[in-house]
């Protein structure tokens, strides 16, 4: 009997457990013996440690800190910067101390208060134009900047003396919080001289590594489980290294489960964010209004350590030029160490920033030479065989044309830019549009050296099958993804598909679950695999691993930054209509338009889902997610002041699918889960501007930046 297409849904295989409330997450697990975890934190945005007055604890009750580390005292990601516990010094609000452990939350909390900590204030560096102005007291060395990095192409000198126009803005955008549903968590299990730390996490083995270095253990000491997790968008990438390590720390030293679960104003005041940025854009056009060449600059604040700021910074760097066919670029970035929260990766990783700018200027300069945006835009996209900002060539079809046409015509867009849909009376109303991409994978090389994903397919002898791969569930949808890309080459019925949480004593290591890289990299490195067991199929049973290895047609030098970035892209567009009360600045979004090229879908209803959820997120990012910092402490640390949509807020959606099978993806499917974040809040800024007819250049557009805007002259 043949299989239903692959696009045609299923029902999740994690849909009855969440549904029913039988998912068992972190804080829902329980232990006998079971020991809870609270974290001291700084209440400075930088100084020195003197002194440590903790009280006289009660039996079963103890203290964890840098002193209990046997290994390294460094959290192992990009650059070992950012220690587990401070020591001597802190460098933000919220840094970790010490932990306080114990059998009651009430009695952790009565002590934690107890405890007194000197210090001695040193002066804070608090924001990117601080950073740039310190002449010493750095916090990352001898230099202002974690990271600093230039790339290119062609002879932008060149393009200065031909060029006809010259058009320059700068854009910036602040902090996003990920408010996953579920807050960092974890629990620590010491047996027989192994440690076990389950939690909610998108990359097991970050978590696994980190342990490994804490601790100077070997790898068969160190078992890491994910358990159901509730959310994650980037904040349970990198982060959960340190609750992680905690929590197994502190099991090793009191010998008793533990379990360390944060509450949301603590997960809001520590945990990582999106990256402030400001990106200045300048552009030379010819006397045929052709852009032939860009100077870019991005800043980013990387806050106390460097995390993932340098992998942000070269995505943002390289997103900056848009979709947009320029052939002499000069790009330049820098992220700057800060006193402020650490900055880290979040859905979108860079992209939503740099394709705000580059949307909001593309406008700017149709606008001023009374062009219509969607023809200027279109007149510059890319095809295949151009080249990226890096000078890598686009081997596979690109369809923007066709995304733009199909966005026109669902949304109405001639109608609308001609005004004959009128608002309601007082009401000013306003349409915007964006174009955007997504690199499928890690940055560069970072798929073959960095991570180089394995997988593993087993087959029983009761012609089941089971999945071994590191990608975690945090409600995308991996578990029934991945199954039906091996149903579907096996030609078997799913049910016969095996696939749980990733465990690190039974699953290689796939890479995390990150960078819209899961379907386009494990999935096809999966069906490869599936490929050569239905080969084996009459073997009673037989077990296969495929190890990812970097296209032969794809190139690219990390010293120059020049070649193919990604392996592939996935591209899309989005158009919103707004009301704008011009009295109060107050937003209504009347719909929401998209049209996106993601290869095949592999489960239509999945899809629609992460198109939903990434366009009101992005949304939000752009129109009321309000996130500062005053003095290295930030104002936003409750549900209650850091507003986020709600269903009220979310706007009719209607989008459609682009057919352009990718041919190196596992029945043609491309990347999605960042993609349908990234061009809404540029589409939204742009429709408000539209609407009030004045310039916007930062994010979020609130209601008291478009009463300022509104003040201000023609």
């Amino acid at each position: 009997m043949p299989l239903e297409p692959i696009s045609r849904p299923i029902r999740r295989f994690d849909f009855n457990e969440k549904i029913s409330g039988r998912a068992d997450f972190c804080a829902d697990r329980r232990y006998d013996g079971l020991l809870y975890a609270k974290t001291l934190r700084s209440t400075r945005a930088r100084a020195r440690i003197l002194s440590i007055h903790v009280p006289p604890l009660p039996e079963g009750y103890y203290t964890v800190d840098a002193g209990d580390i046997p290994g390294r005292n460094l959290v192992p990601i990009v650059y070992d910067d950012q220690p587990f516990f401070a020591r001597d010094l802190v460098n933000y609000i919220g840094e970790p101390i010490l932990l306080v452990v114990g059998p009651d939350k009430g009695t952790i909390l009565e002590l934690l208060s107890r405890i007194s900590v000197s210090y001695e204030d040193l002066p804070p560096i608090l924001s990117i134009a601080e950073a740039e102005q310190a002449t010493d007291n750095f916090i990352c060395g001898d230099k202002p900047f974690f990271v600093s990095y230039e790339c290119g192409k062609g002879d932008i000198s060149q393009t200065i003396t031909r060029a006809a126009r010259v058009f320059e803005d700068e854009f910036r955008t602040g902090y996003q919080e990920h408010v996953y549903l579920e807050t960092q968590g974890f629990i620590g299990v010491y047996e027989e001289g192994r440690i076990t730390v389950s939690g909610s996490m998108q990359c097991p083995y970050y978590v696994k590594e980190a342990l490994m270095q804490a601790l100077g253990w070997p790898d068969e000491r160190v078992r890491v489980i994910q358990l159901p997790t509730g959310g994650g968008f980037g904040g349970k990438e990198e982060y959960p290294s340190l609750p992680g390590v905690h929590a197994g720390l502190a099991a090793i030293k009191s010998r008793r489960p533990v379990q360390l679960v944060f509450d949301r104003h603590e997960d809001m005041l520590c945990t990582t964010k999106r990256h402030p940025a400001i990106i200045r854009i300048k552009s030379y056009l010819d006397a045929r209004n052709r852009i032939i060449g860009r100077e870019i600059d991005v800043k980013t604040d990387g806050g106390a350590y460097a995390g993932l700021s340098s992998v942000v910074l070269q995505r943002m760097m390289f997103s900056s030029n848009g979709v947009y066919d320029v052939p002499h670029l000069k790009i330049s970035g820098t992220a700057y160490a800060t006193n402020n929260i650490v900055s880290g990766a979040f859905r979108g990783f860079g992209g939503p920033q740099a394709f705000f700018a580059v949307e909001m200027h593309m406008e700017n300069i149709a606008r001023n030479l009374k062009l219509d945006s969607i023809a200027f835009r279109r007149s510059h996209f890319l095809h295949r065989g151009d080249s990226s900002s890096t000078a890598g060539e686009f081997h596979y079809d690109i369809r923007l044309d066709e995304i733009a046409e199909t966005l026109e015509r669902i949304s109405s867009y001639g109608e609308k830019r001609s005004h004959r849909a009128e608002g309601r009376p007082g009401m000013l109303r306003g349409i915007g549009c964006s174009f955007f991409y997504h690199g499928c994978g890690f940055t560069g090389s970072g798929e073959d050296l960095l991570i180089r994903a394995r997988v593993r397919l087993k087959k029983y002898a009761d012609d089941s099958v089971q999945i071994f791969v590191s990608s975690a569930e945090i409600g995308q949808g991996v578990l029934t993804t991945l199954r039906k890309i091996v149903a579907h080459t096996l030609e078997i019925p799913i049910e016969r598909i095996r696939h749980d949480y990733p465990d690190s004593d039974h699953c290689p290591n796939s890479g995390p679950t990150v960078a819209s890289r899961t379907v386009v990299i494990v999935g096809k490195l999966l069906q490869d695999a599936a490929r050569e067991m239905k080969e084996r199929w009459h073997e009673e049973t037989c077990d296969i691993q495929r190890v990812f290895h970097f296209p032969d047609h794809l190139s690219w030098d990390n010293d120059t930054f020049r070649g193919n970035a990604y392996p592939e892209y996935s591209w899309g567009g989005n158009l919103v209509e707004v009301e704008v009360d011009p009295v109060t600045g107050q937003v209504e979004v009347l719909g929401a338009w998209a049209t996106y090229d993601i290869g095949t879908p592999i489960d239509d209803t999945i899809v629609r889902g992460q198109i939903q959820g990434g366009l009101v997120q992005g949304l939000a990012y752009g129109g009321m997610e309000r996130l500062t910092t005053r003095d290295g402490a930030l104002q936003q640390t409750s549900l209650a002041d850091y507003l986020i949509p709600t269903a009220l807020d979310v706007p009719r959606i209607e989008s459609r699918l682009i057919d352009n099978p990718f041919d190196d993806g596992p029945f043609g499917a491309r990347g999605l889960g960042e993609l349908t974040l990234i061009g809404a809040a540029p589409a939204l800024a742009l429709a408000v501007q539209n609407a009030i007819g004045r310039d916007l250049r930062q994010l979020p557009v609130t209601p008291e930046l478009i009463r300022e805007a509104m003040q201000r002259a023609d």
